[in-house]
């Protein structure tokens, strides 16, 4: 009888130790490991990075410059068991169990609502200036000028290796409620 009663504290425990730290990663402060080449030089594939979850939770847009993670599935509605999905399989592609879901990609912000983006000559413009980009790997290719206005409550994210990248150039603009997070720390 004891025996059973301490296997029912441990069970018991152990659930809710793991719904905390579900409910922690989804909300709070998640671990990502990278998947890829598109963040180079900066991030490359298998760094592990920290990601804080609370502009997401309380909805706020990311500035310029931040490293975040977006759900790349831009068509569809994101809802609270997204939230509380992502957290599981990321632990599980952590722990190397499952592989990483391939829609979470980590990209930087290039543009928030109300800019316009243009793509011309492997350049990028906000609002008619040349970025400053000593962050990206080397020269974009040229491609297909484009030219993009962000639509409000939406921001614009590219990789910082421009040409090994699917980031707005390929999905459009990303709804800042499909930013996840913002990286704060890389191992």
């Amino acid at each position: 009888m004891k025996l059973i009663k301490e296997i029912a504290d441990w069970t018991y425990s152990l659930a809710v130790a793991l719904a905390l730290a579900i409910v922690i990663n989804a909300f709070v402060f998640q671990p990502t490991r990278v998947v890829g080449s598109s963040m180079e030089p900066n991030l490359h594939n298998n760094d592990y990075v920290f990601v804080s979850k609370l502009s997401h939770t309380f909805a706020n847009a990311p500035d310029y410059g931040d490293i975040v993670i977006i759900d790349s599935r831009v068509f569809r509605d994101r809802s609270v068991k997204d939230d509380l999905a992502d957290p599981v399989s990321t632990y599980l592609s952590v722990a190397k169990l499952a592989e990483v879901d391939n829609h979470i990609w980590i990209k930087r912000v290039i543009g928030k609502p109300g800019d316009t983006i243009e793509i011309k000559d492997g350049k990028v413009y906000r609002n008619s200036t040349q970025l400053d980009e000593p962050y990206i790997k080397e020269v974009m290719r040229a491609a297909t000028p484009k030219k993009v206005i962000v639509p409000p409550s939406q921001v614009y994210v590219l990789g910082d290796n421009r040409n090994n990248s699917s980031d707005s150039r390929y999905i459009g603009p990303v709804p800042v409620s499909h930013v996840l997070g913002k990286v704060v720390m890389t191992l």
